[in-house]
């Protein structure tokens, strides 16, 4: 066997000269589009950091203490309330609400983009097979690569963190919503057609509200992978809790390390836990308890 031969076709076949390639095109072709996009986030990312930071901390912390108790009862509302002022005190508020807007934008737009996909796999077998590898790419591949080719083509800012954190965030919410739409007994569904219901109708009326309770645990897990990512999103501009925690990384600053992560964590939880409360007071979900 020739090795050296095999060596040429390889130094040929230069993967990464494709992929820069591949971006450098993407940006000269696709420029109008990738700038509407980035207005669109960094628009709806400026304006809810705005809203989140418009009335005072603890106006605000008493709004997400009412939320939290009407979802999970006065006892977790009790502990948010703890909580929250525990990150108005360490001086992160500000931060904080940089970091659940940043969230809560890439968290609708990988949900808005997750649940179609899912639905489509659910119905097509051939969707599936094509989207299971993309899926497995997008879970498997270092997060910290998503932020290079992000930032070549939004530039430095909040937007490459997003970006990033949307296609991080996605799987689970495509992965899961296929799976609850597939778990919908197939006799409910055959009952639909036989009383003349249409496709979209079966779709809306009963598969998505059957499902929903697996839905909402792929939309809680999108929360999740999206908060996991402030820190990275740090390493492109991207404000908040992760500019805090970098801040600290690079000044060996003990203190303000555990107070930025601490807030990521308390925001985490009241987040996983009001989104789980919501899945939970479905109809399907009540008939399940009490069955």
């Amino acid at each position: 066997m020739n090795l050296d031969a095999w060596k040429d076709w390889f130094d040929w076949f230069d993967l990464g000269g494709w992929a820069t390639d591949l971006i450098d095109w993407l940006r000269t072709t696709l420029g109008p589009v990738f700038n509407f996009i980035r207005d669109v986030l960094l628009g709806g990312y400026n304006q809810l950091f705005n809203l989140l930071d418009l009335p005072p901390s603890l106006v605000m912390i008493a709004l997400l203490v009412i939320a939290g108790g009407f979802a999970r009862g006065w006892r977790f509302g009790l502990a948010a309330a703890a909580s929250l002022l525990l990150i108005d005190l360490m001086g992160q508020w500000t931060n904080a609400m940089q970091t659940l807007a940043l969230v809560i934008v890439a968290v609708v737009v990988a949900a808005l983009l997750a649940i179609p996909i899912g639905i489509a796999a659910a119905r097509s077998s051939v969707v599936s097979n094509m989207v299971k590898p993309v899926l497995d790419f997008m879970q498997t591949m270092p997060p910290l690569v998503y932020l290079i080719p992000a930032v070549i083509i939004f530039g430095v800012g909040v937007v490459p963190g997003m970006i990033a954190t949307i296609i991080f965030a996605m799987p689970p919410g495509i992965r899961l919503t296929e799976l609850g739409i597939r778990q919908v007994d197939a006799e409910v569904v055959e009952a639909g057609h036989a009383f003349g219901s249409s496709h979209g109708k079966i779709l809306r009326q009963i598969q998505l509200p059957l499902a929903l309770p697996t839905i909402m645990a792929g939309v809680n897990q999108v929360i999740m992978l999206a908060l996991s990512m402030v820190v990275l999103a740090g390493f492109v501009g991207g404000p908040g809790l992760g500019q805090q925690v970098l801040s600290a990384i690079s000044r060996l600053n003990v203190g303000l390390g555990v107070e930025a992560g601490l807030s990521v964590v308390i925001l985490a939880i009241y987040l996983d836990r009001v989104t789980a409360a919501l899945g939970a007071r479905s109809t399907v979900a009540r008939l399940e308890r009490a069955a």
